[in-house]
């Protein structure tokens, strides 16, 4: 379990399900974990999420998203701006992760968004982790 890092550890923790082709992965909540599930969701990478609340921190219950033949909708997802070198970007340097067919998240002021939603908005910010 990662304490420092909690994006890596949920991406992490995704990538494995998906590999295991389980329906749904548990993920320890934050406020940003729960933002990038959003942005997830609402790209169409992942079915829902729901917080549990457990009295503590909570948790996170993702449902992951497969196609008809069983694949996995997320191909790859990796974590780009980490604790030790954080990448920063202008809205009109965003990277197109496979040429448009993927995502990045990232963290702005006006909270945490797709690229597409960054450079319709015009903002830039953190480059938190690419999704295709």
């Amino acid at each position: 379990m990662s304490w420092s890092d909690p994006i890596a550890d949920m991406l992490t923790r995704i990538r494995n399900a998906l590999r295991a082709n389980k329906e749904q992965v548990s993920i320890r909540a934050s406020n940003i974990c729960q933002a990038i599930a959003a942005v997830l969701k609402k790209e169409g990478y992942i079915k829902d999420f729901d917080r549990i609340d457990d009295g503590k921190q909570g948790t996170l219950r993702i449902a992951l998203k497969y196609d008809q033949e069983g694949q996995p909708v997320i191909t790859e997802i990796t974590r780009t701006s980490k604790p030790g070198c954080r990448i920063y970007s202008p809205a009109g340097d965003l990277p197109r992760v496979l040429g448009g067919m993927g995502i990045a998240i990232v963290s702005t002021s006006k909270g945490v968004m797709s690229d597409r939603e960054c450079r319709s908005a015009n903002v830039g910010g953190e480059i938190l982790c690419t999704v295709s």
